[in-house]
């Protein structure tokens, strides 16, 4: 019986997912093939019979990019009521309810796909990042009850599932001379399927004083070519690589084991199933060093999956025991004590698990190894600034690992040289706004939640030097102290002394109490009010999505007569837009 397994995924993580349900499926006797939305044509929905959406939340409620124009087709009102009659199907979502739009995508889906006629086989199964086992704490268990529903469907077999899925794999990687044909460097600066475009970087400053806890820097960046443009609010994705010291503990563990290949090794990969889609990274032959350097996550926390492949071929068995047991539900606690909490890397249990490493093949490499992902930034400049500016915080910290965990993107920025080229895909952001340029825009983006204000600012400010009439623009912008973390102080300063921008700054650690945005908002609540409900101001919050947008969501609810209604509507009129991140 087919199967067909879908997936909207940003980070990779949805991804993943499917593709173990995936596997199950197969080893149940489906067929049927997993593929992102973009790779599927949604016309052909209707033809389906069995389908698992598999669908990650980004930003605030929105679908992942790959899901975008399918979700788009589904909305369409062309669509007949019952199109989608004889379809049956379980969907899946994986969000963090610490953003109010918790799972958003996934409902919304599943909604849609009811109104047009399809059948639920079992409730949406609802994935939280807060989790302590994180997606796995529903997703395991969602899973168990998706094979237990379908099997008076299909009259699959449970007992043929087991948790070691040897047999069932992605790829097929066949060893080539080392003096073949590899993939030219600029096709791995950028292995996703949309069209990049090159950059220089011209600046790359840090802004945050040298003793501060926390490095921020500002990257300016000129676009090599002439019809790149973007809209305020619009995100920067870059694809980062993997550091020469991580690169070269991966070939010394290689080395040390005395493994049949090294950095010199040049494989072609080639799929498995007919219908499972080869990544771009790997549409041409490639070495092991460049798929070390620039295509695998060296530094990215293990996945089940990859635990499941390294103890494939392990001949200890103490070793090959408690790899089985990370992948089994009986071993979650241990899975998240030993990987999730110290943020241990993929490299670190590769050391950890020497008799597995020692027996490593390339077919399990390929197999197991997690691709790089982009990552977003919002850009923090007009185009008519005429270089494309990000204000990158450099991720970094300590758990009870001896070596701290940096975050691989914002440290490959952190050390690019004025001068280095790297490529970038400027996408659509979240934020819309007005089209009427008189209308108040109240900005509030603590931190590097910054970014997109400047752009807009820029840009109602370039709007009106050629003539156009703009309305106010009042931002909050929170940091620790005007000496340490305050981002953009020569523009404020600028913006300020020409009576061109009403800002607030709440320096938090700059007073004996702690001064948020939130407590300016409150402050200058009367003139706040007036602009909501007189001139139909527009509310834009971004930052951190800890504590900082319910807190600021509160403050605008007191400030406005403790009408939370109110509030409420402007969100679904989208005058009051989030864009936070975790």
């Amino acid at each position: 019986m087919r199967l067909l397994v879908l997936y909207g995924s940003q980070t990779g993580t949805a991804q993943d997912v499917a593709e173990q349900i995936w596997r199950e499926s197969h080893q149940l006797g489906f067929q049927g093939p997993v593929l992102s939305f973009d790779e599927y044509e949604m016309s052909k929905l209707i033809e389906e019979r069995l389908v698992v959406f598999v669908v990650a939340t980004t930003g605030d409620g929105v679908e992942p990019d790959n899901m975008k124009l399918a979700w788009r087709f589904l909305l369409k009102r062309s669509l007949p009521a019952q199109s989608l009659q004889e379809m049956q199907f379980a969907c899946l979502g994986l969000g963090d309810s610490s953003y109010p739009k918790f799972n958003y995508a996934a409902k919304k889906l599943s909604k849609r796909l009811q109104n047009l006629g399809a059948t639920a086989v079992c409730p949406v199964g609802l994935c939280d990042d807060q989790h302590d086992y994180g997606h796995l704490g529903v997703s395991l268990a969602w899973t168990k009850d998706l094979w237990a529903a379908l099997k008076g469907i299909s009259g699959l077999d449970e007992s043929k599932l087991n948790s070691s899925n040897q047999t069932i794999g992605k790829w097929l990687v066949m060893e080539l001379p080392k003096d073949s044909h590899i993939a030219p460097l600029e096709t791995l600066l950028w292995t996703q399927k949309q069209t990049s475009h090159p950059f220089k970087i011209q600046d790359n400053q840090r802004t945050t004083a040298l003793n501060h806890f926390q490095d921020v820097r500002f990257l300016r960046l000129k676009c090599q070519t002439e019809d790149l443009s973007w809209e305020p609010g619009d995100v920067l994705d870059v694809q980062p690589q993997n550091s020469d010291e991580a690169v070269k503990t991966f070939f010394d563990l290689i080395h040390e084991h005395s493994l049949d290949f090294d950095a010199s090794t040049v494989v072609e990969v080639t799929s498995a199933y007919l219908d499972m889609p080869l990544p771009k990274a790997y549409s041409l032959p490639l070495s092991l060093h460049q798929a070390a350097k620039y295509v695998w996550d060296l530094s990215s926390k293990p996945r089940q999956r990859f635990l499941e492949v390294l103890g494939q071929n392990c001949n200890d068995e103490m070793e090959k025991e408690k790899l089985q047991e990370f992948c089994s539900g009986e071993g979650i606690d241990d899975l998240v004590a030993y990987v999730n909490r110290p943020r241990r890397s993929l490299l670190e249990v590769l050391e950890d698990f020497r008799h597995a490493t020692s027996s490593l093949t390339l077919q399990q490499l390929f197999e197991m190894m997690p691709l790089i992902q982009p990552r977003s930034f919002s850009i923090a400049s007009d185009v008519s600034s005429l270089t494309l500016d990000l204000l990158v915080a450099v991720v970094e910290y300590k758990t009870i690992m001896h070596t701290p965990r940096m975050g691989l993107c914002s440290n490959w920025l952190k050390n690019l040289k004025s001068g280095t080229e790297l490529r970038g895909v400027v996408k659509k952001g979240t934020m819309v706004w007005p089209t009427d340029l008189s209308i108040p825009l109240i900005m509030v983006g603590p931190g590097t939640g910054i970014a997109p204000f400047r752009s807009i600012i820029q840009n109602r400010l370039h709007a009106q030097s050629k003539g156009s009439t703009i309305g106010p623009l009042i931002v909050f912008f929170g940091c620790r102290n005007k000496t340490a973390d305050f981002h953009f102080e020569k523009d404020f300063s600028t913006w300020s002394d020409a009576k061109k921008v009403e800002a607030h700054i709440a320096f938090s650690r700059d007073q004996d109490h702690k001064v948020y945005v939130q407590h300016l908002i409150t402050k200058n609540g009367a003139h706040l009010a007036k602009l909501v409900k007189e001139q139909n101001a527009y509310i834009y919050v971004a930052g951190s999505s800890n504590n900082m947008p319910k807190s600021v969501r509160e403050a605008f609810i007191e400030i406005l007569a403790g009408d939370a209604d109110y509030v409420d509507l402007m969100i679904k009129q989208r005058r009051y837009q989030e864009e936070t991140w975790a």
